[in-house]
């Protein structure tokens, strides 16, 4: 007997035979499918570890050290981000960002003073205005601006940019 599962497309019921993962309705899913796993791969194997600082920088990520520190910062800012909070509004946040980026000092990397929690919509902010602010990034080159360590005047900036 064949080994059998159901379609993969959101609300689909058909049953499929394995090793397919849609039925002939949904056929056309499976492309974009490995086409986002090949783009997944890499972005996590090439474009993450361009560089030798870059992929010590992301291997940190992975240490228990880090693991510990994240979950103090996110336990000190009781998950609310710490931006929204510094515009008067609550937002849950479970994303624990570098206010001076890693890639700007690798000496603030472990220090709890450096880093806030923030909501994704406010993260994804702040990087585009680090990308301008110090040149940090893949195709930027660094500006040689002086590092900002208060949440409050960043969100200043970043709303000043907007």
């Amino acid at each position: 007997m064949p080994r059998v599962h159901r379609c993969r497309a959101l609300g689909c019921h058909n049953v499929v035979e394995w090793p397919a993962r849609y039925c002939a309705q949904h056929k056309s899913l499976e492309a974009t499918a490995d086409e986002k796993k090949r783009d997944y791969w890499k972005y996590n194997h090439i474009t993450r570890n361009r560089s030798v600082s870059k992929r010590e920088q992301y291997k940190f990520y992975k240490t228990q050290q880090w693991k510990h520190l994240r979950q103090l910062v996110l336990d000190r800012d009781y998950y609310l981000c710490q931006y929204c909070k510094a515009r008067g509004r609550l937002t849950q946040g479970n994303i624990v960002d570098h206010a001076v980026p890693i890639e700007i000092d690798q000496g603030l990397a472990t220090i709890a003073g450096n880093l806030a929690t923030i909501c994704t919509d406010c993260h994804r902010k702040k990087t585009a205005w680090e990308q301008s602010y110090y040149g940090s990034g893949q195709t930027n080159s660094r500006t040689g601006l002086p590092e900002i360590h208060d949440v409050k005047r960043i969100v200043e900036l970043i709303d000043h940019q907007q």
